[in-house]
């Protein structure tokens, strides 16, 4: 549209331009840049081509013992009660503490002979797809600290989730739905801030699905006619768009506009994927869930498959919360009723996602905030106290090469001994096996360009298909 320019009204404009930081167009121009004129959650080019375009992010709350799952020690056992020199919590606790060997028999899977515990003996049928990172370590070895370090990369300041990140830098494929979605039945350490986008445009904001007869309350449409109903949703929107207009530097009334359109969106999909109905009766015995169970784990496994489909970038599932998790001080048996709950749930996503097809595009997380240490938690105890210097982290599906360990711990699983992999590693290998190049992805806050992996991080390599 041509616009007739005097040179007196070309000059006022400079002068203005001049002023925009005291006039306030700066902060519009900036966030017309942040939207890139358009739509926050469309999709976005990524740096590179992707290995996986999902991502779906499995957290086992608690920390359970690589020692007991993924990572064999025979000799641990051999020298079960045999005091060594330890530590607790904090370093003013270090003292000689009994060695503890695992109750649980290992045995090789598959035909990479990969070896997993008793614990998972439905995980042991897809261990070829897996990769196994014996090697992972972390800075703190509180619950609070250790979870935020997972989600965020930072564990002391809380910062965006990996989840956010990715809405942030890859958008999502179906605006009906969030582009992060976290089926949590309970809140896990640190509560709704492992989700959270923080400084990033709350549009990337993880949506959290409670489980149950209504996993996302007041979804359901007013029973009205269709044509009134368009009527008020085009007059509620142009009345929001008139009072944004004049607000332009508020991002955060911008997201809560766009949070109405993705609601109006979700009231006609969301319940369509909730509604397990449809499924075969063979696919639910696959997870081990019953009709109408809207609440178990199996349940979250399969409408995260569903999410899947329906083109939600991340979903994440938490099994647990921030009480009777797999947090085992007193006794080491305590894992077993946590492994029963999701093994068989998650080995029919794994496998449910690559009878479809979908395990080709779509990255599986399975991880925990740290690990357990190899000796007791005090005296002659059956438990285990929490251990950040060793633990163990999985990933499978696209880009991952399968049946394979990455790194290795010493003969108590104490110490790493090969290919130490920090939480920032394994975090900037899924956005590089996402399209991303994890030290470009950075947004500006404070002053300074903050990123996921902070000013740390290398992409594992060597398990990279």
């Amino acid at each position: 549209m041509w616009i007739d320019q005097s040179r007196r009204n070309f000059l006022r404009t400079c002068g203005h331009i001049t002023a925009a930081g005291a006039s306030g167009l700066l902060p519009r121009l900036s966030l017309a840049a942040a939207l890139g004129g358009g739509h926050p959650l469309a999709p976005k080019p990524s740096h590179f081509p992707p290995k996986a375009k999902q991502l779906v992010f499995i957290f086992l709350t608690g920390g359970f013992s690589h020692i007991d799952t993924f990572d064999p020690k025979p000799k641990l056992r051999e020298m079960h009660g045999k005091p060594i020199p330890a530590f607790g919590l904090r370093p003013d606790e270090a003292r000689p503490l009994p060695l503890l060997g695992s109750n649980y028999e290992f045995q090789p899977s598959g035909q990479s002979g990969l070896m997993i515990s008793d614990l998972f003996p439905n995980l042991r049928s897809v261990a070829d797809d897996l990769c196994v990172i014996r090697s992972l370590h972390t800075d703190i070895v509180e619950h609070f600290q250790g979870t935020l370090a997972m989600h965020t990369g930072s564990a002391t300041v809380p910062l965006p989730s990996i989840g956010a990140w990715l809405s942030y830098g890859l958008g999502t494929f179906n605006r009906n739905l969030p582009s992060y979605v976290v089926l949590a039945e309970h809140l896990p350490y640190a509560g709704a801030q492992v989700w959270d986008s923080h400084f990033l445009p709350a549009e990337h904001q993880g949506v959290r699905i409670t489980p149950g007869d209504k996993p996302i309350a007041d979804l359901d449409p007013l029973p009205r006619p269709v044509t009134l109903r368009q009527l008020e949703e085009i007059m509620l929107r142009d009345v929001n768009e008139a009072h944004a207009a004049k607000r332009a530097s508020d991002g955060a009334l911008r997201a809560r506009i766009n949070s109405f359109d993705t609601a109006r969106g979700m009231m006609r999909e969301a319940p369509e994927v909730f509604d397990l109905n449809p499924e075969a009766d063979r696919t639910l015995d696959l997870y081990g869930l019953k009709r109408g169970d809207n609440r178990s784990f199996a349940w979250q496994c399969l409408v995260a498959r569903r999410m899947v489909e329906r083109g939600v970038r991340v979903v994440e599932l938490i099994d647990t919360g921030s009480h009777d998790n797999w947090d085992s001080h007193g006794d080491m048996e305590t894992h077993r009723p946590k492994a029963l709950r999701v093994d068989r749930a998650i080995t029919a996503l794994i496998q449910d996602l690559k009878a479809r097809g979908l395990l080709d595009q779509t990255l599986v997380a399975i991880c925990t905030e740290f690990g357990r240490t190899p000796w007791s938690d005090g005296g002659n105890g059956k438990g285990r106290n929490h251990y950040a210097k060793a633990f163990t982290c999985l990933l499978t599906g696209a880009g991952i090469r399968g049946g394979i360990t990455y790194g290795a711990t010493d003969e108590y699983g104490a110490n790493i001994i090969a290919n130490p992999c920090h939480v920032h590693d394994y975090h900037a290998t899924i956005l590089h096996l996402m399209g991303i190049n994890h030290e470009r992805l950075t947004y500006r806050y404070g002053g300074r360009d903050f990123r996921l992996t902070d000013v740390a991080g290398n992409v594992v390599k060597e398990i990279l298909s």
